[in-house]
């Protein structure tokens, strides 16, 4: 891998030569306000929150600006901050301001680049606020898609584009009433629209949020149980129940990505009435058995099938492996074929 050397507010650092400005920086801990990249995503210069001076002349942005041995970058001056503060103090004027009410807070990008600029309240008196109020599609059985809180960085559609070729959403209008928008303006749910929350997860400020997510008190790590691909997640938990779920990027079946049941079907586990322990049936009623108790009992009754009496359907809940060795039980153990799978059903 071919490395550049150059130079970032007077720091020395090398990085690989394919790399753009922005990422250089970034994983050398050097930061640069930015809102429309994201390290999953193509470049796209929408935001113009990373522009930065090349070696001491032209302004550029640096999620696109590809990096060169010997290049001497500067990420701040009065030019370039005065640029900056007018971008963010514009978005902000035009953006829903109750942040203690929006569970974004604190981990929202808006509110970041805001104070690391140190944009005051008195600066956005100047601004010519908006008044209008656009109605919150929440035809979506697990998220909700505010437009009074959407930045315009293009980070969902793009996702949508380029990561799941879906394109269920596009930048729509003109002008002041640019939005985000399904094919002819239609309700999320009418949109084909997978669920995927892979827009979610990437958005930078509150315009897309999951319904009735908590923010958790620690994390747990899990594969989902919806189907053999075996991807990695982490459970968010609080007060002993699960309030949420994000894709583990490091695992390699997914690399962070999941689908509608992965990401939002996690409320069985809190159902109340979930079995959590076997049951076996004792003069007609269902108890409450051991798990030594209830292997027994199935072990007898299955003793009293052989050949054709016996059947089984297989699960896509299970494991490739799993699957295996019960196709495997079936044919060796109970000798028949009767063997059947429910996502072939």
């Amino acid at each position: 891998m071919a490395e550049v050397s150059l130079t970032i507010d007077g720091l020395e650092i090398t990085a690989n030569k394919d790399m753009t400005v922005l990422e250089a920086a970034l994983e050398n801990s050097i930061y640069i306000p930015h809102l429309c990249h994201h390290p999953d995503l193509e470049p796209a210069g929408m935001c113009r929150l990373c522009m930065v001076e090349v070696d001491g002349k032209r302004m550029v942005i640096s999620c696109k600006t590809q990096i060169r041995d010997g290049m001497v970058v500067r990420t701040e001056s009065e030019r370039i901050n005065r640029i900056r503060k007018i971008t963010v103090q514009l978005l902000i004027a035009n953006h829903q301001g109750d942040c203690l009410s929006c569970n974004k807070s604190t981990t929202c990008e808006l509110q970041c680049i805001a104070s690391y600029l140190g944009i005051k309240e008195e600066e956005l008196d100047l601004m010519r606020r908006s008044d209008k109020i656009r109605p919150i599609d929440t035809s979506n059985p697990f998220f909700d898609y505010d437009p009074n809180k959407c930045v315009l960085c293009g980070i969902c559609v793009r996702t949508c584009a380029e990561l799941q070729g879906v394109s269920a959403i596009d930048l729509a209008f003109r002008g002041f009433d640019t939005s985000i928008s399904t094919f002819g303006a239609k309700p999320w749910v009418e949109s084909n629209c997978e669920s995927c929350g892979e827009c979610i997860i990437r958005c930078p400020v509150g315009a897309l949020m999951p319904k009735h997510q908590l923010r958790p008190s620690f994390e747990v790590r899990s594969v989902c149980p919806y189907c053999g691909c075996g991807c990695g997640m982490y459970l968010g938990v609080r007060a002993g129940r699960i309030v949420g779920v994000r894709g583990e990027i490091d695992n390699p079946s997914n690399r962070g990505s999941l689908c509608a049941k992965g990401r939002f079907g996690y409320e069985f586990v809190n159902h109340p009435q979930r079995l959590t322990e076997p049951l076996i049936k004792k003069n007609g009623e269902f108890v409450e058995a051991s798990w030594e108790e209830a292997l027994e009992l199935v072990t007898e009754k299955f003793s009293q099938y052989r050949g054709e009496q016996f059947a089984c359907i297989a699960s896509a809940k299970c494991t490739n492996e799993e699957n295996y060795v019960l196709q495997k039980f079936t044919r060796v153990v109970m000798g028949t074929n009767n063997i059947d799978h429910c996502a072939r059903l």
